[in-house]
């Protein structure tokens, strides 16, 4: 089933509310995709004993609340730098990712969301502020933008190995979602979301879309979520076993899925929970949304 994509040219009225509706929507997209490798879908709850599909119902609906809030601060902070926009977006992301906690009784769900979404849906507001065109490379290059120095002020310089974020990148190199902020989405831009619109321009099959979509970020990205589980070995494991399933033609037919499911077992088996190709995930959705405009 193929979900429609919105259209938001410059002049439409109220083109931030159809962009924070398709951001929500992107939450609940994600999460009811199935099989996911590891990750909380319709048929379990993926390596995760804490968590289940409806937690991350009543999580997205709080989030949601918030999203046009963060299109409203970007419009309102369109005049500033946008290498000054994120210290005044903290504010209003602790206090989403508050109501999230609230939502699902302390359970981290979708923090990573909080954090791109709320990046995206702040750009989205400057960009419209500033009667700019809004195509998925001008707001991930406005993210970019707004996230100028992130990895070397808060992993590389600020690291007293207090988060799972900095230990990672103290022992490893690896910058998670401050560094996929920082570049742009460059793994979305690049990789995930051109497979995905392919993938839906051959037949249609939205599932299929992102079901490879995922693989092919599961293969590409160093995903923290996976290395604060498995290690490097763990990482690695993960990323050989993705490309390997697209190789073999990814989730196309019955073989398709069959594999998909095994990996699935053998994820849970090892522990494996590849949330952060999920929340680029999210984000490969969403942008997909914008149509090809640039």
């Amino acid at each position: 089933m193929r979900s429609l994509p919105i259209n938001l040219p410059a002049h439409r009225a109220e083109p931030a509310c159809d962009f924070a509706r398709a951001a929500f929507r992107a939450l609940l997209v994600e999460v009811n995709l199935t099989p996911k490798p590891g990750l909380v879908d319709r048929y379990n709850t993926g390596a995760h004993r804490d968590m289940d599909l409806g937690h991350f119902y009543r999580s997205a609906r709080a989030i949601g609340v918030w999203l046009p809030r963060f299109i409203q601060r970007g419009r309102e902070d369109a005049a500033l730098p946008a290498e000054q926009q994120l210290a005044r977006l903290r504010p209003l992301g602790l206090a989403c990712e508050n109501q999230m906690f609230r939502a699902t009784g302390g359970i981290n769900t979708h923090k990573g969301s909080v954090f791109s979404l709320g990046l995206l849906c702040t750009a989205f507001g400057r960009l419209q502020q500033h009667g700019r065109a809004i195509g998925a490379e001008a707001l991930c290059a406005e993210v970019a933008a707004m996230c100028r120095g992130l990895v070397d002020r808060e992993l590389r310089r600020n690291n007293a190995g207090q988060t799972a974020g900095q230990r990672l990148f103290a022992a490893h190199g690896l910058s998670g979602a401050r560094g996929e902020a920082e570049a742009g989405f460059r793994l979305v831009i690049d990789g995930a979301l051109p497979l995905y619109r392919q993938r839906l321009a051959a037949d249609g099959d939205e599932q299929r879309a992102l079901l490879d979509s995922l693989l092919w970020l599961m293969a590409h990205n160093d995903d923290t979520n996976v290395a604060s589980r498995g290690g490097l070995h763990g990482l690695r494991w993960l990323r050989r076993r993705a490309a390997l399933l697209l190789a073999q033609g990814g989730s196309a037919g019955e073989a398709g899925l069959a594999r998909l499911r095994r990996f699935d077992a053998d994820c849970i088996a090892r522990n494996l929970s590849p949330g952060g190709s999920a929340d680029l995930l999210i984000v490969t959705w969403l942008l997909a949304q914008l149509g090809a405009q640039e």
